[in-house]
């Protein structure tokens, strides 16, 4: 099922040959500028329409009363409560381990920087509602963002025709579990817009979404190029693509288990990408095996089988393991397991993966729920580059200058020599005003 792609023979740059889903963000992003435009000039009108353009649904009211996400925690199936409740605290656990403390650097006596680390103040945080729904997106947002500090936390998710178009009852459930209480039933393009210049949110602009200082959270290639053309309007925490496992095994990882896992992020999406990373033919042989007997029972098998036939999907057969581990460094996956003897070691030496699951007790999916880690990762390669989701996403460091006069005095000569070499004889003066004539 998974097409091959055979680096036995080693290979300089592996980046191009590897497999990847195709999006072309920018060609999006044209295609929604008018609508982010009609946003910003009009608002609540052109949200609703896009709303019922897009989700076939137009709620007249866009914020979710609070007596509706009452009634969805309460009508949550006690199973669902519990493991979100677990999947809350286990978050809390981690993610409160991440908070930053203000610390004072004594740079020369008398002169101090102290290094603050402040919360955003509004945070919008975007839930997708599209081929399947995620309260644990809720979790995932919503706990870091708290254990940051945050003031206003803002949620926004599409309407759903059988919800009477309100977001998912569960998303609702999740929300009132953390203490979330303003929620809009907006999706795609237009929610990011929303979010980035506030809108009235009912016909008579009686009600008010004021604009966020940050937007998080992961959605369609629409809300991802909605966040690329509001990037500098608004905070952006990364342009999120479709899901990516990749998994460097070796003849000891058990095919059963890694075929699971590869079928377990391709039931996300269509281009959702599966990558195995292997030495072992004999594996790579036993995988596809599997696959061919779990696939057809799996649920959503025609998505799944799209998803493992695509480009962005494959074994790449490599000569050892330390081949194996330049090419995941290469790829930079979202999600990437490590199935080999002595796995913690070779985990260990990976440079670039958005969260790192080790042994065959370690799966992917326990990390989308119930790890206690973050599932809101970089995707696309961007692992290379950028963390994904934590308290740090929140928090500005802002620099507090503190010197005495004796101290700026010392200090003086150089700030006037720099000044003067970038012809900046401002900057000096602003200095020597504060001194005794001839003090530099």
């Amino acid at each position: 099922m998974l097409h091959r792609i055979d680096l036995r023979g080693g290979v300089r740059d592996p980046r191009r040959l590897l497999p990847r889903a195709r999006l072309d963000v920018s060609a999006a992003v044209e295609q929604i500028r008018p609508l982010v435009a009609a946003v910003r000039e009009h608002g609540y009108p052109a949200i609703r329409a896009a709303s019922e353009r897009f989700d076939g649904v137009s709620p007249e009211v866009l914020r979710v009363p609070a007596e509706a996400i009452a009634e969805a925690e309460g009508t949550l199936d006690p199973r669902v409560r519990a493991a979100l409740s677990e999947s809350i605290n286990r978050a809390r656990r981690v993610h409160a381990a991440q908070r930053r403390s203000d610390h004072t650097t004594q740079v020369v006596p008398g002169g101090t920087v102290t290094e603050r680390w402040v919360p955003v103040d509004r945070v919008g945080l975007y839930v997708p509602g599209g081929l399947a729904m995620y309260p644990s997106t809720v979790v995932m947002n919503v706990v870091p963002a708290q254990e940051a500090g945050v003031r206003e936390l803002v949620v926004a998710s599409p309407p759903q025709k059988d919800n009477g178009g309100l977001p998912d009852p569960r998303v609702l459930a999740a929300c009132a579990l953390l203490g979330v209480t303003e929620v809009y039933a907006v999706g795609g393009a237009q929610a990011v817009a929303m979010l980035a210049h506030g809108s009235a949110v009912d016909p008579d602009s009686t009600a008010f979404c004021p604009p966020v200082d940050l937007i998080t959270g992961p959605g369609n290639i629409w809300v991802t190029a909605a966040k690329r053309l509001l990037r500098g309007v608004v905070g952006i925490d990364a342009e999120a693509g479709p899901t990516e496992i990749a998994i460097l095994a070796d003849h000891t990882a058990d095919p059963v288990h890694v075929a699971a896992d590869l079928i377990s992020q391709a039931e996300h999406d269509p281009l959702a990408a599966s990558v195995l990373v292997t030495p072992s033919v004999e594996l790579a042989d036993a995988v596809d095996r599997e696959l061919a007997r779990q696939v057809p029972a799996t649920r959503h098998t025609e998505r799944v089988s799209t998803a493992l036939t695509g480009e962005q999907s494959g074994v790449v057969l490599v000569a050892d393991l330390a081949a194996g581990l330049r090419v995941v460094d290469a790829y930079a996956a979202e999600h990437l397991e490590v199935q080999t003897e002595s796995a913690r070691e070779w985990a260990l030496r990976v440079r670039n993966a958005g969260a790192i699951f080790i042994g065959a007790w370690s799966p992917v999916s326990l990390g989308d729920y119930c790890a206690g880690s973050n599932h809101v990762l970089p995707t696309g390669g961007c692992a290379r580059h950028s963390s994904g989701l934590s308290v740090q996403s929140f928090l500005r460091g802002v620099h507090l200058v503190e010197y005495t006069q004796d101290a700026l005095r010392d200090v003086a000569p150089h700030v006037v020599a720099l000044a003067t070499a970038e012809d900046l004889p401002a900057h000096g003066q602003a200095v020597t005003a504060r001194l005794p004539e001839g003090a530099s």
